[in-house]
């Protein structure tokens, strides 16, 4: 009998083709204006934030989805191109107090933004109904907090089980995700290591994938360890090979958290005109992200390196 490949069903599944693309290239093709955009929160993706920022002038405007975010995404709000976010937390984490996103809060520069607040826990169900193609999904995290008075998206039911109040909060599917990962074949196998938080329920329920990865690899080495295999080549647009793509935040067995430039970043963070010209020097002056990893220096990136190193290696044992 001849074999008969099964042919995709139509729908959102991508095929198994080469992928391989520059940052500035997967920008152009999937974010455009108004995109409704998803971003992961571990391992930043900052390589593709930057590139975003570079294209600002042709992307305009952006909503952001998140669940949590430490300075990456205040990034893309200080440079004036978010309407509206869509958020359970975001800060400035160890480094202290995001001046950037309290400004346009609070002051509305550099320019007013939307607010809408969750959970941390409702955030990520949000994706994970966008994921299993339901409308909402119902959670009792909400519950007990200010957090529904003030977000009339979330509905508060009675169990029609228990009679017990639950909160429904409602699907959310970005145009686009983007997100950080530490190594990926041709095709869009993403394999991650160590801490990944939703990062792969964002890549299901996004109707594009953008993946910056520290490695690429065969698929040969994809398929010999596929336990590690977070997302699968048929959610994955585009992939880039960006090593150091989540600095200044880290990135588990390869780099660890450069504390000390977050710090120095938050520091000029701390006034508009400070802001912009961290911007003018580190993201619109460099052309490409090895242009930026050079102006940090890699030197200082291998030390990030070997200092994660020095505690954790990734391994196997056979």
């Amino acid at each position: 009998m001849q074999y008969q490949p099964v042919p995709l069903q139509e729908g959102r599944a991508k095929q198994p083709t080469y992928k391989i693309m520059t940052a500035k290239e997967a920008v152009s093709r999937f974010i455009k204006e108004g995109c409704y955009l998803g971003m992961s929160v571990s391992a930043a993706p900052s390589a593709l934030i930057w590139e975003i920022v570079r294209q600002k002038d042709r992307i305009k405007t952006l909503d952001l989805v998140i669940t949590s975010q430490i300075g990456m995404s205040s990034v893309l709000i200080g440079s004036g191109l978010v309407n509206k976010i869509e958020m359970a937390y975001n800060w400035g984490g160890i480094e202290g107090e995001d001046r950037v996103f309290r400004r346009a809060v609070e002051k509305g520069i550099p320019k007013n933004i939307e607010i809408e607040d969750y959970s941390n826990f409702g955030a990520a169900m949000r994706w994970q109904a966008g994921a299993m193609g339901l409308s909402f999904m119902p959670t009792k995290s909400q519950l007990g907090s200010d957090v529904v008075k003030y977000n009339p998206r979330i509905k508060v039911i009675d169990d029609p089980y228990t009679g017990k109040p639950v909160a429904l909060v409602l699907a959310s599917n970005p145009d686009v995700g983007i997100m950080h990962c530490a190594r990926a074949d041709e095709i869009g196998n993403v394999q991650c290591f160590g801490l990944y938080g939703n990062t792969d329920v964002l890549a299901r329920a996004s109707r594009h994938v953008i993946v910056t990865v520290e490695e690429i690899v065969s698929q040969a080495e994809i398929r010999r360890m596929p336990n590690l295999n977070t997302i699968p080549y048929y959610y994955v647009d585009a992939v880039v090979h960006a090593p150091f793509g989540a600095h200044w935040r880290e990135s588990n067995y390869y780099y660890h958290h450069d504390l000390a430039y977050g710090l120095d970043a938050y520091r000029q963070f701390a006034t508009q005109e400070g802001f912009e010209a961290w911007i003018d020097k580190y993201v619109l002056g460099t052309q490409d992200w090895n242009e930026y990893c050079k102006l940090v220096g890699y030197d200082r990136l291998y030390r990030l390196m070997l200092n994660e190193r020095r505690y954790q290696q990734f391994g196997e044992v056979r």
